[in-house]
């Protein structure tokens, strides 16, 4: 379950980063009051989180494919 939070949260971070290159809109600050509100930082430090976590991925593939 930790996986699968830490992977919607990584593509909600990989969907704003697109969208702020490509449009220069960082949709998580649209939708939250400001890059510097807290709800914003709180998403930020959560993607940010995910992303550490999603690393460990990388170490655990066989598991993952194998269904384990």
């Amino acid at each position: 379950m930790l996986d699968l939070i830490a992977l919607i949260l990584s593509i909600v971070g990989c969907v704003n980063w697109g969208l702020v290159g490509i449009f220069q809109l960082d949709l998580v600050a649209w939708l939250c009051g400001g890059s510097g509100s807290l709800l914003s930082r709180i998403i930020y430090t959560l993607v940010g989180l995910a992303g550490l976590w999603s690393i460990s991925f990388l170490f655990r593939r066989n598991a993952i494919t194998d269904g384990q």
